[in-house]
């Protein structure tokens, strides 16, 4: 009998990497390890450097290659198995998460003339401070009717590729000069495993004009933005974009050393974190849509055509699995409201209440918050604490609560933030509804759908769907990496030639599932009107108050 085989799939967060070991058979994970980021995600000021100004959110790249040289030896302990038994290694990153570096792929952070210049590190998806930027390449954009603009529902976003890249041109021109690459950190990372430069059409159609079959805007639309970018994409980028699954090269001896793995091992593709999860919770047809939830929600769905949907991040031929347009919605934060809440908003009787009953007070305060009925607490909130993400794609937005009165209490609070999360996702399945594309269900991964059960069947009762659950909710991208590790070593191998393949042996649901409940919902129904009232008078004009504040705050520092 053959021995079984396996990959490693590695995802990227945003503030540690993953490794995970997977048996290519039936997907069970034999071995994972996580590594934080030692300089995790700098907002404020950089290492021995200059501090940082509003809404900035830089990463250091060297701490991306200790994922890998931790993380994998690590796992492939705790798997217990060897590395001849090993036949793909893949890769998933955050994005768009880009970075500056020379020709040979080292980034401008690593140079010492280079360490204390803000814009040679990476910029992290959440880096916002290019809103500027994006107005200006949409202001552009409208102005050519560029493809772009539709592909992108209307708004390119100030997280993505260009936006950042022309920052860079406008405040640091000896940086965009000295700049002979700017990457996704994506390919950055598959560049170093295998010493080749490729990029993924993934993070290109999502986060950076590119659309199959037609490539990049022309020189002229890049002049347009700013005279040292006419020819961005033959100084700086490339052309050519490899599809998903696909052999990015081998594994450089140096890395098999560093790792303990084979020299030549295929390396995948890099992708999206959010886009690999989507066969990972078992989805490859539409209908349904996937919620990868975290610090934000990455809202994923298949469709058989394109349709231009407002607010969305993108609608991608094969853009998550072949032959299928590939969907992006979100919220840009989520997990990071909740955080917010529980640092800087939750009182401390609460806390003294959870220390005499002995248990976490986010264990309290969630459980209070699940003995109010809908419509109870008399509030209701806006979810716009990071900005908005779809559909008004508007980082300048922010967050509202509403209704509050000398009796509001923490759990009201609390439970208010939560349903915002829900009508935020409600508000980007209508949007999509509206357009004929169907959202049947729900499926969701990541670390809220394990820690937060009162979320879930929020979203659910707001939702009026079911909600399913993959089985691995923590490592869904990281097996999502692995999957695609197994399609690029392929059947000969002992891996899969496609990720339908892939899908049907490796990826698994739990048999759990949120199912809405109809009392509920018929409130949240009445709830989410309100919602929908004041998602419109803040972010779409009548009252730009947000935008004010936020620029009066700007002048005051």
């Amino acid at each position: 009998m053959a021995r079984d085989k396996f990959t490693v799939g590695i995802d990227y967060g945003t503030e540690s990497g993953r490794a995970v070991v997977i048996r290519t058979r039936n997907g069970e994970e034999c071995g994972s390890a996580i590594v934080p980021y030692p300089d995790g995600v700098m907002d404020e000021k950089l290492p021995g450097g200059p501090r940082l100004g509003p809404d900035w959110a830089l990463q250091n790249p060297r701490d991306y290659l200790l994922v890998v040289e931790k993380g994998v030896p690590k796992a492939m302990k705790e798997a217990r198995i060897r590395a001849e038994d090993v036949i793909g290694i893949g890769t998933d990153f955050t994005a768009s998460s880009p970075l500056p570096a020379r020709r040979d792929g080292t980034p401008l952070c690593f140079l010492p003339q280079y360490r204390k210049q803000p814009h040679a590190w990476v910029k992290l998806w959440k880096h916002h401070a290019a809103q500027p930027e994006a107005n200006r390449i949409n202001e552009i954009g409208r102005e050519r009717d560029e493809e772009f603009i539709r592909v992108y529902g209307g708004r390119y976003s100030s997280e993505w590729f260009f936006s950042k890249l022309l920052e860079i041109a406008n405040e640091a021109p000896e940086i965009y000069e000295a700049a002979e690459r700017f990457i996704e950190a994506a390919d950055w990372i598959v560049w170093q495993l295998t010493g080749q430069e490729k990029r993924n059409a993934c993070a290109a159609g999502y986060k950076a004009m590119w659309i199959k079959g037609r490539g990049f805007p022309g020189p002229e639309f890049f002049r347009a933005l700013h005279p040292r970018m006419e020819n961005v994409v033959e100084e700086k980028l490339t052309q050519t974009y490899d599809p998903l699954g696909a052999r990015a090269g081998g594994l450089t001896a140096p890395w098999a050393r560093k790792t303990g793995l084979r020299e030549g091992t295929p390396v995948s593709i890099g992708n999206v974190d959010a886009h690999v999860a989507v066969p990972a919770c078992g989805v490859v047809e539409p209908g349904s849509m996937v919620m990868i939830m975290g610090t934000s929600i990455c809202h994923l769905l298949l469709g058989p055509q394109r349709q231009r949907v407002e607010g969305m991040c993108g609608a991608v031929e094969d853009g998550v699995v072949p032959g299928q347009w590939g969907y992006e919605a979100g919220q840009s934060a989520v997990g990071d409201i909740f955080a917010w809440y529980f640092e800087h908003g939750v009182p401390d009787y609460i806390h003294r209440e959870a220390r005499r009953l002995r248990i976490p007070f986010a264990q309290l305060l969630e459980r209070q918050a699940r003995a109010l009925a809908p419509g109870q607490s008399g509030l209701i909130a806006l979810d716009w604490w990071n900005g908005n993400r779809s559909i008004l794609v508007d980082v300048d937005l922010t967050g509202v609560l509403l209704g509050m009165t000398l009796a509001t209490r923490a759990e009201e609070i609390y439970r208010a933030l939560l349903e915002a999360t829900a009508f935020g996702t409600r508000q980007i399945i209508e949007a999509f509804e509206s357009k004929g594309i169907a959202v049947k269900n729900l499926v969701a991964c990541g670390g809220l759908p394990e820690k937060n059960s009162l979320l879930m069947q929020i979203c659910a009762d707001v939702t009026g769907r079911e909600i399913r659950l993959a089985r691995r909710l923590l490592t869904c991208s990281a097996l999502g990496s692995a999957m695609h590790a197994a399609v690029a070593a392929g059947s000969s191998a002992g891996g899969y030639d496609s990720i339908f393949q892939a899908t049907e042996r490796m990826a698994h649901l739990q048999n759990r599932a949120y199912k809405p409940r109809p009392q509920a919902r018929a409130t949240y129904d009445r709830l989410f009107q309100e919602y929908r009232t004041l998602h419109d008078y803040f972010g779409r004009g009548s009252n730009d108050v947000m935008k004010r504040l936020k620029e009066l705050k700007r002048r005051c520092q």
